[in-house]
């Protein structure tokens, strides 16, 4: 899909990037870091869960992008031919590619990882994951928010 056709759906990652407050993640202390079971991936715990987070969520964002334009082609605002092209299998392989690779470069809270793990599980259609992923955005209990101007 040409990115001006998947802003609504797709832009989601991008936008999840600038929205994450997330610090950066300590790994543990002590023993437990260096064991003998410790693996080799020098990812920390909270990386590893947004990883397998972004990793769940990529082709149900794809499959939304790929609903959304079966929408605009019903509704006249594209035509055939865009939309055979835009949903090719390598087209919407690229585009899932590229917004996993924003969604694994953010860096979020634990309660933004959270939201990435359950809006999957709990919503089984576009629109309503679509609302429920916007609770990325949502501040955490206690933050001040911004004054108004």
């Amino acid at each position: 899909m040409t990115p001006a056709r998947l802003a609504p759906v797709l832009a989601l990652g991008l936008a999840l990037a600038p929205a994450a407050c997330g610090g950066a993640q300590r790994a543990p202390d002590g023993d437990a870091a260096h064991g003998a079971g410790a693996s080799a991936d020098p990812r920390t715990p909270i990386e590893r869960r947004r990883d397998a987070a972004c990793d769940a969520l990529a082709p149900r964002i794809t499959a939304c992008a790929v609903a959304d334009a079966r929408a605009d082609l019903a509704s006249g605002k594209i035509d055939q031919r865009q939309f055979d092209h835009d949903t090719t299998p390598d087209r919407q392989h690229q585009l899932t590619a590229a917004w996993l690779e924003d969604c694994k470069a953010a860096r979020y809270s634990s309660r933004q990882i959270r939201v990435l793990e359950v809006c999957p599980r709990a919503e089984t259609q576009c629109g309503p994951l679509l609302a429920c992923l916007d609770h990325l955005h949502d501040q955490a209990p206690g933050q001040a928010s911004a004054p108004s101007p």
